[in-house]
């Protein structure tokens, strides 16, 4: 009977629990959203790859290296030393006593070993110029075992470039990159013949870009990588992770020797650049003003009461040279070139060697604390011997 009893107040309860909790639900949901907060992550937006993009995992760099390795070749030289048994001999009083018939120059082959990149399917290889500077023969080898001999199209030693040539059928060439477009952080691999024990791969990031002032060529601005790069690397191929040439492996900076994770690529922008001169002209052409310029350091900002110190100074002006001819004179203070800001001697040596010869220059900045401005016709810069 108690049971019968409440029984109604049971069925009361249950559906007075309904009616709260679909009040709840539909009529005070902010009040929920305000008590429980929802957290909301941000997606990071990823792009579909390209369709060339190689359908690697990022733990393996295996299809790069095949498409790039086949194009990197060994390339052997030898060259004839003439010397004497002894310096000695060398005296002209000497010579001129005993004659060269007594003691004659001996005459020995030195050979050298390096690397470089087949870029068309003319049979272009670019190179390093120190790779085969002064060689009597150069032997090319491809990474399918034929071997062939290689001829000089051109050298420009200022950057350290040279453009051979072979005569081959159904030979690889590479894809080329864009080396302006990579970035500090991005990785590399570096592929050449180190030390000689054929063709090695190896991989790290780029380090920085732009080097300068380093004392390796007349117009520098390397891509410094990790990858190790090792005597034999040089001339050899620095590719991106798709197996694009963006760099000509050309130097280490060592004390031992070998790989201490700092080594420069000669940027392939500038490589191409080269490359089409000397195809074309033989030789290449840069402009040149005929002046000595020095960084304006704040030493010398200060020297001449400056507050801001990117710029150049004028060192010297060399006699009927274009700069002269211009009005431009020693303590002149340059900032501007073409309206491009100026920060070191570097970056205006290569601009203004970037510039073609018999096109006006125009340059800014002081003279004895006044505004200056000039325009000079660029001339025509020597080539080394």
């Amino acid at each position: 009977m108690q049971i019968r009893k409440l029984f109604p107040y049971l069925v009361q309860g249950i559906a007075l629990g309904f009616i709260i909790g679909f009040i709840v639900i539909f009529f005070l949901p902010k009040k929920i959203v305000d008590i429980n907060p929802v957290v909301e992550f941000k997606e990071v937006e990823r792009h579909a790859p390209a369709a060339d993009t190689p359908a690697t995992t990022p733990f393996s760099y295996a299809e790069a290296v095949q498409r790039a390795a086949p194009t990197v070749v060994n390339i052997h030289t030898t060259k004839i030393v003439t010397r004497r048994v002894h310096p000695f001999f060398d005296d002209p009083a000497i010579r001129r006593f005993f004659g060269d018939s007594i003691l004659p120059p001996q005459k020995r082959l030195e050979s050298s070993l390096g690397s470089g990149v087949i870029v068309s399917e003319q049979g272009y290889i670019i190179t390093n110029h120190h790779v085969i500077d002064q060689a009597d023969e150069i032997m090319v080898a491809l990474n399918d075992d034929r071997t062939t001999q290689a001829t000089v199209v051109g050298t420009d030693p200022e950057s350290d470039l040279a453009i051979l040539k072979i005569s081959l059928n159904d030979i690889p060439t590479i894809a080329i990159g864009h080396s302006d477009t990579m970035q500090v952080g991005d990785i590399v691999l570096a592929i050449g013949n180190p030390f000689g024990v054929g063709q090695a791969v190896s991989q790290g990031i780029i380090s920085a870009t732009g080097r300068s002032q380093l004392g390796i060529t007349t117009f520098e601005n390397f891509i410094q990588t990790d990858a190790a790069i090792n005597p034999g690397n040089s001339g050899g191929a620095l590719i991106n992770v798709y197996g694009e040439l963006i760099g000509i492996n050309t130097a280490i900076f060592s004390q031992s020797g070998g790989s201490q994770g700092i080594g420069f690529a000669i940027p392939i922008d500038l490589a191409k650049n080269v490359m089409t001169q000397i195809i074309e002209h033989g030789q290449t052409t840069r402009g040149w003003l005929g002046v000595e310029i020095q960084t304006l350091t704040p030493a010398l900002a200060e020297s001449f009461d400056l507050e801001k110190t990117k710029g150049i100074v004028i060192a010297g002006v060399m006699h009927d040279g274009p700069a002269d001819h211009a009005g431009l004179m020693a303590g002149d203070i340059i900032t501007l070139i073409n309206g491009q800001q100026i920060s070191d001697a570097n970056s205006a040596l290569n601009l203004i060697a970037q510039t073609p010869p018999d096109t006006e220059m125009q340059l800014s900045g002081l003279r004895n604390g006044q505004q200056l401005s000039l325009a000079v016709k660029v001339g025509t810069r020597a080539q080394p011997e």
